[in-house]
């Protein structure tokens, strides 16, 4: 029974921890769009890629979780999952738990840094972007980690 305990540990932090690094990101990236909103409401469009940009470790973290939510049988028939399963399913999630949060930290960072790019040259906007998506590549990897340790265990 304790295994089911680790299981559903781990489900709860890949979408916690990395949903809190979407939260964060889009925070700082927001205040800043807001910033810009106020003397310029035409720049509506760019602004919103901007800040959206660190929501998506939030969705891989939710998706993790589903993962685990299936894997485990949470939604209809739970399995016996012994103790050292339940700690691969723990150990599985972490990946994208701490990637999600530290990237969405970082690219909500970025992003706000972009929309002072936006802000003053908008032509060159997208320049920001790539910066944004360039930290978003670490989440993707942890998320394919997360996935492939997921599918390695065998309940």
């Amino acid at each position: 029974m304790e295994g089911i305990v680790y299981a559903i540990f781990g489900a709860a932090a890949a979408m916690f921890l990395a949903g809190s690094g979407s939260a964060i990101g889009i925070g700082y990236a927001g205040q800043s769009a807001n910033g810009v909103l106020s003397e310029d409401p035409d720049k509506f469009g760019i602004m919103l890629i901007l800040v959206a940009l660190p929501g998506t470790q939030g969705f891989y973290g939710f998706l993790a979780s589903f993962l685990v939510i299936l894997k485990i049988g949470l939604l209809g028939d739970v399995l016996a999952i012994s103790t050292s399963q339940g700690i691969q399913i723990l150990g599985a999630s972490m990946p994208i738990a701490v990637t999600g949060l530290i990237s969405g930290i970082h690219q909500g960072k970025v992003c706000a840094a972009g929309i002072g790019v936006a802000e003053k040259e908008p032509n060159h906007a997208m320049k920001a972007v790539i910066y944004g998506a360039l930290v978003e590549t670490y989440a993707v990897l942890g998320l394919v980690i997360t996935i492939f340790l997921l599918n390695g265990i065998k309940l």
